[in-house]
């Protein structure tokens, strides 16, 4: 426990009674007094504020925003030149097998593109943006914090706190103050609710998180309903859903690659494993991501091998995700299965302890996503 990092929430996090477990290298708070189920449904109604500064922050700046743009689409098969200011973009990096290294999130601030990546995956995506971005400066930004305030009140909270806030819609990216604390705000999330990701100085995020907390909609949250509301939205988790060996095709994440990227789009191709990704895109995949929802109230966790009859058989999937959704009231799953067998309501089996159990297939997300368009 000695080597694990700390962020600058952390003493907050053990003043209000948070569960500490390692995570990603962190000592991080997997829950808090109220519970994973309180908190969830906390935040489903309200407004749950979350620490996320695990995660790594870089801005990439360079000679002109054209010249930033066109060298981060040699990394990601996304339409980063065609973002607007104040607008922010999911993606991923691929490698030349068409796999995806990490997903991430990109904002563009002016000339300057702020990027967001996954906490396991930070050290190798620096590497990896050092080693490639030619004429791009990539500053890591070490000294900033990052929380998420999430829930369908996050909006008036911000708005009271900032007015502008209130003006600003889902994927918009805006310089706040907050009780006069300076912040950078992004009207995302990673739970399917509305909210906001908040970038801000790391020696006043202490202060930000009690201002926010303050709040009466705001409770604090931990990994574990982060970890359940992202399930219950269909959103992907990096290393269990998604990993280097996963094309976007089969993850069911083509939406993120615009008409610009595509065969026949202003800058096709230009990015790792493009012939692959765009093959798959033209072609279809054999496998693809599902929801998954298991019969009775006994999750399946990532593992469970999927078949195609209750005995005997042949194994046609396997879940990556899964647990208990509070929102749906029961047990969720994500997985992959063959192709032929992804439609919505195909009755497949889950094996648990060498005994198959019932599942069908279900569209994701399991809840609804209220994000403010």
């Amino acid at each position: 426990m000695g080597d694990l990092a700390r962020t600058p929430l952390h003493a907050l996090h053990v003043e209000l009674g948070a569960k500490m477990v390692p995570f990603a290298g962190y000592d991080m708070p997997v829950q808090y007094p109220m519970g994973v189920m309180g908190e969830h449904q906390h935040t489903r109604r309200a407004a749950g504020l979350f620490d996320v500064s695990h995660m790594g922050q870089v801005v990439l700046s360079g000679a002109s925003w054209e010249a930033v743009a066109l060298a981060f689409e040699a990394l990601v098969p996304m339409d980063v030149l065609g973002l607007g200011d104040g607008r922010q973009r999911y993606g991923f990096f691929t490698n030349d097998a068409g796999g995806i290294e990490d997903d991430l999130m990109f904002a563009r601030r002016g000339d300057d593109l702020l990027v967001v990546v996954n906490a396991a995956c930070k050290t190798a995506d620096i590497a990896h943006m050092q080693a490639h971005l030619e004429g791009v400066s990539v500053e890591v930004l070490e000294d900033r914090a990052l929380i998420a305030l999430q829930g369908p009140a996050a909006g008036a909270v911000m708005a009271g706190l900032d007015a502008r806030a209130e003006g600003m819609r889902f994927m918009d990216v805006a310089d706040l103050a907050l009780g006069g604390i300076a912040v950078w705000a992004s009207r995302s999330g990673y739970t399917g609710e509305d909210g906001f990701e908040i970038s801000v100085a790391a020696d006043q995020a202490e202060a930000l998180a009690r201002l926010l907390l303050a709040q009466d909609a705001v409770m604090p949250i931990g990994l574990g309903a982060r970890d359940s509301l992202r399930l219950e939205a269909g959103l992907c988790l990096y290393g269990n859903d998604i990993d280097s060996g996963t094309d976007p095709v089969s993850a069911g994440l083509p939406w993120a690659i615009q008409k610009a990227r595509r065969a026949g789009g202003a800058r096709a191709r230009g990015f790792p494993g493009a012939e692959v990704v765009l093959e798959r895109l033209a072609s279809g995949s054999a496998t693809l991501r599902v929801g998954i929802l298991p019969e009775g109230r006994a999750p399946m966790r990532g593992g469970v091998e999927i078949f195609d009859a209750a005995e005997g058989g042949v194994q046609v999937g396997q879940v990556t995700s899964g647990g208990f959704g509070p929102t749906v009231g029961g047990p969720v799953a994500m997985g992959y299965v063959q192709s032929a067998h992804a439609q919505p309501e195909t009755p497949l089996w889950g094996e648990v302890r060498g005994r198959r159990l019932p599942v069908r297939i279900a569209e994701l997300p399991f809840v609804a996503a209220n994000f403010k368009r």
